[in-house]
Order: C-alpha cells, then sequence, then structure tokens
C-alpha cells in the first residue's frame, strides 16, 4: 500500500472531520475483506499490523502450531509443515505469514476501496447523529428545501430534516427558500440513513427565542419558569427576575415591545402574553388569567383545583374565545381552574337542592259591594231571624261580605232582625 494512498484517505478523513483511530479502523477492515474474498487460499485468523514506513499496513494470516496427525480444524498447521515455514516454529506457537503482496491487485484494490467508501459513509451518518443528538432542544435555522408530499424538508447545515405535518404550525405558508427557525425534537439512524425530525409547534421553541432575544435571559437573571402554547394562537409564559432590580416582564417585552415583536414574527403574528410568575400560587393563578381581572381566588390544594371568582362583565373574557384563555392558564399554572361570576357565586351552589322561599300571603281585598236589591234583603233577614247567635256570631267573624251586607241595612229592616234574632235566641243564653 503506498503513500499516495494514504495521503488520499487523510485528505478524506479531514473533510469527513474523522479521527485517525477511525480512518485506521476502515482501512483495516478493507485489507481484510479484500483478502478473504480473493485470496482465501490459507485458511488462519487474518489481522492487519501498522507499521511506519512506505508500508504502512501489513496483512498477516496466524495458524496456531499442532503436534503432528493432530491436524482437526483447518486453520491449524503441523510442526512439519510450520517447520519447513519458519525452522524456529514449535508446537503450541503461532505460525504467522505475511500475505501483503497478495492483495496489490486490481480486483483486491477495487474491493478494498468499495470497503472503505462503505466505511466512511458510515461513519459520517453515525457523525451527523451524534452531532445533532447533542443538539435535541435546541433552535437552529433552516432554509425551505422543498415539500416531500406533507413533509416540509428543511436544510440545518449537515442534513436536510425533517418537518412532519403534525409538527407544522396550522396557517404558517413554508414557501421554498425561506429561512425559519426550527426545534431540534430528534435525531436517529434509519436503514435509509441519519434522520432528524423538526418541529415548530412544541413548547420549548417559544423557551428557546426568547433566550435568543432576551440578554437577561441567556446571561440566567430572569428565568422563563413555565410555558403553555396552542400553537398559530395563543401562548402564555411565566417570568421571575432574580435581581429586585430587573423587571422580568419589561425584560421580556423590550424597548415599544421590540423583543418580543421579534418572537411574535418568527411565529407569524401568534399572540404571546408575558406573566409574572408569584410564588403565592393564588397570585399567580390571578396572573395567569390576564388580561382578565379576577375578584378572588379560593385554593383546594388535596386536589389541586382553584375557584377563580370574577366580576360578571370579565367572565367571558377570563374563559376567552373557546375557553382558551383558561385552558393556557391550567396548562401553564398546572392547576385546575373553574371560573364563576359573582352573580353566580351569589346564587345556591350547583347541584344543590334549592328551597323555594315561602312566598307572603297576599292581603285580601275585599271585594266590591254592589247595592243588594229589595228581594235578597227580605232573604238575608229570614236567614237572619233562623240563624242562632253563636251562629250569627261565628258568620261575623268569617264572613266579612255579609257583614258589610248586613251594615248596609237599613234601620226600619235592623229593627226588624233584631227582634226577629231575639225570638230564636236560646233562652239560656
Amino acid at each position: 500500500m503506498n503513500g499516495e494512498f494514504l495521503e488520499a484517505l487523510q485528505q478524506i478523513a479531514r473533510e469527513k472531520e474523522l479521527t485517525q483511530e477511525a480512518l485506521g479502523e476502515m482501512v483495516e477492515r478493507a485489507l481484510i475483506s479484500a483478502y478473504r474474498k480473493n485470496y482465501n487460499a490459507l485458511p488462519g485468523e487474518v489481522k492487519v499490523r501498522r507499521e511506519t514506513g512506505k508500508a504502512a499496513f501489513r496483512v498477516i494470516v496466524e495458524r496456531p502450531i499442532v503436534a503432528d496427525g493432530e491436524v482437526e480444524q483447518p486453520e491449524q498447521i503441523s510442526i512439519s509443515d510450520a517447520i519447513l515455514i519458519n525452522p524456529d516454529a514449535q508446537i503450541g506457537g503461532i505460525l504467522e505469514k505475511d500475505v501483503t503482496d497478495q492483495i496489490q491487485g486490481r480486483i483486491a484494490a477495487q474491493t478494498a476501496k468499495q470497503v472503505v467508501v462503505q466505511q466512511l459513509r458510515e461513519a459520517e451518518r453515525e457523525k451527523v447523529v451524534e452531532e445533532y443528538s447533542q443538539r435535541v432542544g435546541e433552535v437552529l435555522t433552516g432554509v425551505v428545501e422543498r415539500r416531500d408530499q406533507r413533509n416540509v424538508i428543511v436544510n440545518i447545515g449537515r442534513i436536510d430534516g425533517i418537518l412532519p405535518p403534525n409538527e407544522q404550525t396550522p396557517g404558517e405558508p413554508y414557501r421554498v427558500h425561506d429561512r425559519i427557525k426550527v426545534y431540534v425534537l430528534e435525531a436517529k439512524q434509519t436503514q435509509r440513513g441519519p434522520q432528524v425530525l423538526l418541529t415548530r409547534t412544541h413548547p420549548g421553541m417559544i423557551r428557546r427565542l426568547f433566550e435568543l432575544e432576551v440578554p437577561e435571559i441567556a446571561e440566567g437573571i430572569v428565568s422563563i419558569m413555565s410555558v403553555a402554547r396552542e400553537p398559530g394562537a395563543r401562548s402564555k409564559i411565566a417570568v421571575s427576575s432574580r435581581d429586585d432590580k430587573v423587571d422580568p416582564v419589561g425584560s421580556c417585552v423590550g424597548h415599544r415591545g421590540s423583543r418580543v415583536q421579534a418572537v411574535v414574527n418568527e411565529l407569524y403574528d401568534e399572540k404571546i402574553d408575558i406573566i409574572r410568575w408569584s410564588a403565592d400560587i393564588s397570585q399567580f393563578i390571578g396572573e395567569s388569567l390576564s388580561p382578565a381581572k379576577v375578584s378572588y381566588v379560593k385554593l383546594d390544594e388535596p386536589n389541586k383545583a382553584a375557584l377563580v371568582v370574577v366580576a360578571d362583565n370579565q367572565l367571558s373574557l377570563a374563559i376567552g374565545k373557546s375557553g382558551q384563555n383558561v385552558r393556557l392558564a391550567a396548562r401553564l399554572t398546572g392547576w385546575r381552574i373553574d371560573i364563576r361570576s359573582e352573580s353566580q357565586v351569589a346564587k345556591p351552589a350547583a347541584g344543590a337542592p334549592e328551597t323555594a322561599p315561602t312566598p307572603p300571603k297576599p292581603t285580601p281585598k275585599p271585594k266590591p259591594v254592589e247595592e243588594a236589591p229589595a228581594e235578597p234583603v227580605a232573604e238575608v233577614e229570614v236567614a237572619a231571624a233562623e240563624v242562632a247567635p253563636v251562629a250569627a256570631l261565628e258568620v261575623v267573624a268569617t264572613e266579612p261580605d255579609e257583614v258589610a251586607a248586613i251594615a248596609e241595612v237599613t234601620p226600619v229592616e235592623a229593627a226588624e232582625v233584631a227582634p226577629a234574632a231575639e225570638a230564636g235566641a236560646d233562652p239560656t243564653d
């Protein structure tokens, strides 16, 4: 093996960013494969030794030496045959034979070349998988190359990443040659080579974009405590500061909203709410429902649930469109949130038996009195004459209409009724 071939291999190794050890192992496997494929005349274990000089590699066949008549395997050699090759051979030793010159033909060189090329490709694939496995969770800038069915192929450097449909944000165009930022989700080896999966919907992408735009986050002064996201629609992030002199919300917003606007532009106008994180969970839940104003929060810590009461005019704002605001707040805080208005809280709890209030008894209104004709008055006189005094008292107490009718009788008629009533009275009363 001449030096020019080795120099060519070393140049390839530098281009592929391979080490000399890895290159040497490739050459060894290539030489062993070439010898076994074309010149497998001598059975035994084939090894390659590295030596300095023009012939940097030597191919050696090793065969164990046994006594005459004890040869049981093809790779073994008897002592008598071994002495013919090496006079110093001994039983139990190893006979080595250099077969490097036997693989310097055109066919052997072509076989070795194919093996080296294949090994270089495999090494490059492993290098790519290792490199991007260490970058999982990072945001990279790529260029949209093409569309493969529903997948979007994005060039991110040494490899084209795949943006599958379930990791694409609804409403984003992904035009060819567009420069976009993507979040590395996974790097793995497949039968078709290395594959890097990308995403635009992961909540971690919001975190990484703010780390790129806000120096205070990159320096560790401001921390992103939690992120809740509905891709393409709205996101909420909770931030806190280790320095009391640094406002976490203001740091993320930037001068005239420049920092948060850069993130919004990258996400194609996705709305972002920046919430101030608090160790007081009641205050944190109230802040998470921003922009709605919260009246008070009642916690159920064993069940990790919270009852949030808001003003009647803030109820729809706190819930959000299709429940989006309260849903993001629940993800952001990790608590189950139940929102009620003040008027709903004032009413009995849902599901509890409601006791209907007893309505006040209406005051009976006296019926309008009509002028009784002469004939009915005569009937009253007869009835009054036949009723006992006790019955007459009961009538007075329970029948106000008849009392009113009797009160309107003329004096003459009253005088006639009274004797009649006295005539029917019991003498013992």
